[in-house]
């Protein structure tokens, strides 16, 4: 069979459309690469180039996070009406399959790797069942080496995408990890993720970490960090802001190569990070913990969530200048989104504060609940004002690029920063050209 990995794109314009800084799917390579050697294979990000529905295929698999899923749904259609089978897989078809199967032939409910190869035996003999499922999580130590030979080779920011981890220990009520893996938490064999460093045709380019918790075992993440140790390697991921409090785990970070780690802080409000269910975030120790990451050369890529409970129309400014004190490297700031299959998005039901369920709006940047300490449009308008605030030439000027005070991590944010400033602006225009939500005044 001629088969083809499909990643449906974002809306053209869209805020994660404009940003240039995109990597792709691990989930996609490690499937090809477990797909049956007598198979012709190949994967499509719709975000890099448009689908050519007229390219001979087979048998179609597509992937879709929930504010991609109805131009997934569109795709698999348009493939149906070709006579070409589709199944589809990832978070939203896990947390919503009768809602997936509508709209294709076959649905992968989780993960995927040790079911794909019945998936592909099936699909060859023309007996696709509607669902499949995985009796365990996957053994990590089962994975074989991605096949980033199928990529896009200038389609990305970060090609060399690697797990070591899967899950995470914690268990906060709006995240999209928890509810998939179901607070799981498997490490990987080191000698499998030393094979896969060793195998990267662009070793000395950035890896990307794409755990959601290195540091998740802190025995295991201090073996890692020691192997990484023996090779010349930058490289990014992501973990808790607790990990600043060992400074000796820090230390060996550095010395492995890390220039810069994705930092979920969420909220500067106590009351939140409660309400959230993010019980090791304290605070009072954000600034030192920035500091002593700075103080290595270790870049803060910093997630906050706006729109929390005990969130009011302060929380930007008070957001910019503890940003602009504690000079952190990048951010990642989106409204909360109540994902199905996450436990906010069953409260927030509850409560009767979902406003709309058009999954296309679940996209990170539109407000699609009633938030309790502001109106609608406050934290619609908080959000492209925080956005556009952060990533303006005069906050990149206080933050980053201060000639007595370089830090390695600019390599990656310089042009992070640079890349969002236009981007943001970009996506806020077309936002309000296309019309806000219906609901954004009530």
């Amino acid at each position: 069979m001629k088969i083809r990995f499909i990643v449906p794109c974002w809306p053209k314009d869209s805020f994660w459309d404009v940003i240039t800084f995109k990597f792709p799917h691990l989930s996609t390579t490690l499937l090809a690469a477990l797909t049956p050697v007598e198979h012709q294979v190949s994967i499509h990000d719709e975000g890099i180039t448009p689908i050519n529905f007229d390219q001979e295929c087979d048998f179609v698999a597509i992937t879709a996070m929930t504010p991609l899923a109805p131009r997934g749904y569109e795709i698999a259609e348009e493939y149906r009406r070709r006579g070409v089978k589709v199944i589809m897989g990832g978070m939203h078809p896990t947390w919503l399959p009768e809602e997936a199967i509508a709209h294709c032939d076959a649905v992968v409910i989780g993960e995927a790797d040790e079911i794909w190869g019945e998936v592909i035996r099936d699909a060859a003999r023309g007996e696709l069942k509607r669902f499949y499922q995985q009796g365990e999580r996957t053994d990590l130590s089962l994975l074989p080496l991605p096949l980033r030979d199928l990529l896009d080779p200038n389609g990305y920011f970060f090609e060399n995408t690697i797990q070591t981890t899967r899950g995470c220990p914690f268990d906060c009520e709006f995240c999209s990890v928890t509810a998939i893996y179901g607070g799981t938490y498997r490490t990987r064999p080191l000698e499998e993720v030393e094979r896969e460093v060793q195998s990267l045709r662009r070793a000395q380019a950035y890896i990307f970490f794409v755990d959601d918790n290195i540091v998740g075992n802190i025995r295991y993440a201090r073996e890692l960090f020691a192997m990484l140790s023996q090779y010349r390697l930058r490289w990014v991921s992501q973990g808790p802001i607790t990990i600043a409090q060992d400074e000796e785990l820090v230390r060996l970070m550095a010395q492995a190569g890390c220039h810069g780690m994705f930092i979920g802080f969420e909220s500067l409000n106590p009351q939140n990070l409660e309400l959230m269910g993010k019980k090791t975030n304290k605070v009072e120790h954000y600034e030192t913990g920035i500091k002593r990451l700075h103080d290595h050369g270790i870049g803060v890529h910093a997630s906050f969530v706006f729109g929390y409970d005990y969130d009011d129309p302060s929380v930007f400014e008070q957001f910019l200048s503890f940003a602009h004190r504690t000079r952190i490297d990048g951010a990642f700031l989106p409204v909360l989104t109540p994902f199905p299959g996450t436990r906010i998005y069953q409260r927030l039901k509850q409560e009767g504060r979902i406003i709309t369920e058009d999954w296309s709006r679940y996209d990170m940047a539109t407000v699609v609940f009633r938030p309790k300490g502001m109106t609608v449009d406050e934290l619609q308008e908080g959000f492209w004002w925080v956005n556009k605030e952060f990533y303006s030439l005069r906050s990149m000027a206080r933050r980053i690029f201060q000639p007595f005070a370089l830090r390695r991590s600019l390599i990656i944010f310089g042009p992070m920063n640079l890349g969002h400033w236009p981007a943001v602006r970009k996506a806020k225009r077309y936002f309000y050209r296309e019309g806000t939500p219906c609901w954004s005044s009530s």
